[in-house]
């Protein structure tokens, strides 16, 4: 069982009380050789008791560690959990029924702290955690994974991806399918450009949710890999009411807006969005508006949905309304995104104007 992601925001946790090893394992009554196997991954946190991890969560918090340290230790477990399936199966096949990928649909902060290890970005929701401790001397700045344990955990997802197909297995194949995207290997990118000719191409019925977060997927998952040339291609296809708010609903529950645990992905086609306001779903996208994303024709497509469906977001939010003029200006002036990321764009800009009246 692989516990690195788990055991570095215990780690992240501790620094943040600017206790030592030594300390912490004296505050909860442990030997230091057990704080020491969490924070490394080798003793997993997945292990200890329910009991005994409550008490270490509020221990912590009692200890100065952000309140939510137990939510982020607990989706950590689940990362880990995600990471272990993969790396023990290798290009063994796991079933839904067991398989972590097919017990939930993942949010944001989930899928970071997956890729954590991989890509070795220190997931933005972790940034609670300001560190006050003293360092000593080089320490690793990520959770990190063997080359052997990333190539088995990437075969892994190919393997679920090439073998996935029934209705209970949708999701699962589309979980591992947008993970496929931060491999990098050249056959798996060819793989990924083979699966969005299969899934992207083909004209969607209505309420075909499958196939419409299958091309969603592959083209997401082809511009994680540097390919975003098939993403502009999916938002042109993807300009029907159904899909969008399909994928407003998607981007809501990822960042949280939606606070019901999912465990299919059927809830995306709920055509009623009043469980939602969108004034999160407004903010982080108006971030997210960098010339240099690989997600921005989909960003500023959902951005433009989200809008159109709620004008009255941008009232009485000036603050919002500057940085989204001052980004649409930007893109408008160095980024080339297709005929119907222009549109879209022109849209934005004048809706920004009509509510800055």
């Amino acid at each position: 069982m692989v516990g690195v992601v788990s055991g570095f925001v215990l780690k992240l946790a501790r620094q943040s009380t600017a206790l030592t090893q030594e300390r912490l394992a004296e505050e909860i009554g442990v030997d230091v050789s057990t704080v020491q196997g969490w924070e490394s991954g080798r003793r997993p946190l997945s292990a200890v008791t329910a009991g005994d991890f409550l008490r270490l969560c509020g221990r912590l918090s009692r200890l100065g560690a952000p309140a939510s340290t137990g939510r982020h230790l607990r989706e950590a477990i689940e990362a880990d959990q995600v990471l272990s399936t993969g790396i023990a199966a290798g290009t063994a096949w796991v079933a839904p029924d067991t398989h972590p990928l097919a017990a939930s649909v993942h949010r944001w902060t989930i899928t970071n702290l997956i890729t954590w290890p991989i890509i070795g970005k220190l997931p933005q929701h972790l940034h609670a955690f300001t560190i006050t401790a003293k360092r000593r001397g080089p320490v690793p700045a990520q959770p990190s994974l063997s080359a052997e344990q990333r190539i088995r955990f990437f075969n892994h997802l190919l393997t679920v991806a090439q073998r996935a197909g029934g209705a209970d297995e949708a999701l699962l194949r589309r979980q591992a399918v947008y993970l496929l995207g931060f491999d990098g290997r050249s056959e798996i990118v060819d793989w990924l450009r083979g699966e969005w000719h299969r899934a992207g191409r083909r004209r969607l019925a209505l309420g075909d949710i499958a196939g419409l977060l299958e091309a969603r997927s592959a083209s997401v998952a082809l511009a994680a890999a540097g390919d975003s040339t098939h993403l502009y291609d999916f938002v042109d296809h993807m300009t029907d009411g159904p899909g969008e708010v399909a994928n407003l609903n998607y981007w809501a529950y990822w960042i949280g807006e939606l606070s019901d645990e999912q465990t299919d992905d059927a809830f995306m086609f709920n055509a009623d969005t009043r469980s939602w306001t969108g004034a999160r779903l407004l903010q982080h996208l108006v971030h997210r508006l960098d010339d240099d994303s690989p997600l921005l024709p989909l960003n500023v497509c959902t951005l433009h949905a989200l809008i159109a469906s709620r004008p009255s977001l941008l009232t009485g939010r000036p603050a919002v309304r500057a940085s989204l003029g001052d980004a649409l200006a930007k893109l408008a002036a160095t980024r080339p995104l297709g005929r119907t990321g222009r549109d879209q764009l022109a849209g934005l800009q004048y809706a920004v104007r009509i509510a800055d009246r």
